[in-house]
């Protein structure tokens, strides 16, 4: 028997934001770049997530900014991606259940999308991937 429920409310936000970003500390392969550019200002950037993810799924208008600058210069590649998103997925289905969930789900994974080919965009001076 499933006793999920669904992302309801802030103290949900927060047990995903806490969860999720307690598995990508602990990650061999995400993990060292988040602990690297975040540093000690873990409490700062969970605060800012909290905003973010309440922003997103609750429609609750906490947070202002633009999350990808901070990513762009990141020493990532495709298979981070793959990594924070299946740790996403994993902590999703593990807590909750329901629209909202599948929301931060999609979501995430746009957002994923989204950051890895801006990232490539910028590394290759401006060019994309359909461009000699």
């Amino acid at each position: 028997m499933n006793d999920l429920t669904d992302i309801k409310n802030l103290d949900d936000i927060k047990l995903l934001v806490d969860s999720f970003y307690t598995k990508v500390q602990q990650d061999n392969l995400i993990g060292p770049v988040f602990n690297e550019k975040i540093g000690n200002q873990w409490p700062a950037h969970l605060e800012r997530m909290y905003r973010f993810w309440q922003t997103i799924l609750l429609e609750e208008h906490t947070y202002s900014g633009s999350p990808f600058p901070p990513h762009k210069h990141l020493p990532v590649a495709k298979e981070h991606f793959n990594r924070w998103m299946e740790i996403f997925t994993e902590t999703i289905d593990g807590l909750f259940q329901g629209k909202l969930a599948e929301e931060a789900k999609l979501r995430a994974k746009n957002m994923a999308e989204m950051f890895f080919y801006k990232i490539e965009y910028f590394r290759n001076g401006g060019r994309n991937f359909f461009e000699s």
